[in-house]
């Protein structure tokens, strides 16, 4: 546990939830833990108790899901092991989904038709993961990303090579989206629960990581489904591509979980990474000067010698990259100069070479 952690109480303390098992963390709420073959190697779905109408108009007693982890076998053979163990003899009566990234939407297609649930979703980020299983590359991947990327100096032949190679990154993840879905609006509050449990969770929308996040907060339980916006270990990760390359992501981010400010200090925050928590205020001021302090190493390197975002990366993770990792620090590299850039606090050339630098 870092120093920043020591100033949250993880209520479950040191408990995890075993493969294809679940842990209880609120009345009528389990947490369930997924493996994903990346660096960070695990996302956290939640079962909330539930009732839907049916086609009819008949109310359903059964489960929630929100987020589901990417489609591959093992997740597959995982859910089906949770369908046997946690579902208690209900159905799952609606897939819910925080945002696109694919250990969030991946299995939505197959969890959906499945259980014959609707989905249930903001309609930007349902619009890029559609996008996303149709065409071949995203943000993450080929040629779009890779001259991107290099125009901000990450121009090594073989980090070049693979970025543009990358061109079915997304889809062999989330190889298919449901057809139609239900769309989130911030503000809004959606009725989830079951008996006395049931309640309205209202809808906070969060930009910077995706495009159109949307968190959950129930006032009635003391409850924050987070998703990737308030992590309690990590700081989430916040980036600019190449289809919207002037993004001010991370002056986005910022402001986004500001709005959890109104929440109160005790509430119990359901990260997607990590575990349970309380401490949402102290978490987001640790993550404000986070990035503060990122903000001002990035802005010192500009003022010693223009910098690219490819050399910010040596001034932004202080440990090896793989190429999975290398694309979205790249990402966060280029937020953090175009903050500094849409603040007024660096200029930005285009060089000979080709390549964008930044001049404090």
């Amino acid at each position: 546990m870092n120093d920043q952690e020591k100033a949250l109480h993880y209520v479950l303390a040191d408990a995890l939830p075993e493969p294809g098992r679940a842990i209880t963390v609120a009345p009528g709420i389990k947490w369930l833990r997924m493996g994903l073959p990346f660096a960070l190697d695990h996302v956290n779905l939640w079962l909330v108790r539930d009732e839907y109408p049916d086609e009819q108009g008949q109310p359903v007693q059964g489960w929630t899901v929100i987020d589901c982890c990417i489609d591959t076998p093992t997740t597959r053979a995982q859910w089906q092991t949770l369908f046997v163990r946690e579902l208690e003899g209900l159905p799952i009566v609606r897939v819910l989904v925080t945002h696109m990234h694919p250990d969030h939407v991946g299995l939505a297609h197959w969890l959906c038709e499945r259980w014959k649930a609707p989905l249930f979703m903001s309609a930007t980020d349902y619009g890029a993961a559609r996008l996303g299983t149709l065409q071949a590359t995203s943000g993450a991947g080929g040629k779009p990303a890779a001259d991107f990327f290099a125009k901000h100096g990450l121009t090594d032949p073989e980090a070049v090579a693979q970025i543009t190679a990358r061109t079915n990154y997304y889809r062999q993840l989330v190889p298919a989206m449901p057809p139609g879905y239900h769309r989130l609006l911030d503000g809004a509050t959606l009725a989830m629960g079951h008996g006395a449990q049931r309640d309205g969770w209202q809808l906070i929308s969060g930009y910077g990581h995706a495009p159109e996040h949307i968190a959950l907060y129930s006032a009635t339980r003391g409850v924050l489904i987070a998703g990737d916006m308030v992590l309690p270990r990590i700081s989430t990760n916040i980036s600019v591509y190449d289809t919207e390359p002037e993004a001010d992501a991370l002056r986005l981010f910022l402001a986004s979980i500001d709005k959890f400010r109104a929440l109160p200090a005790d509430t119990l925050v359901l990260p997607s990474h990590g575990k349970p928590f309380k401490g949402l205020h102290t978490r987001i001021d640790q993550l404000h000067e986070h990035h503060r302090l990122r903000l001002a190493d990035v802005r010192a390197a500009c003022q010693a010698a223009p910098q690219s975002a490819a050399d910010v990366l040596k001034v932004l993770f202080h440990r090896k990259l793989d190429m999975h990792q290398i694309t979205f620090a790249m990402g966060e590299s280029i937020a953090h100069l175009n903050w500094l850039l849409h603040q007024g606090q660096v200029r930005r050339t285009l060089d000979a070479d080709g390549v964008y630098r930044f001049t404090a």
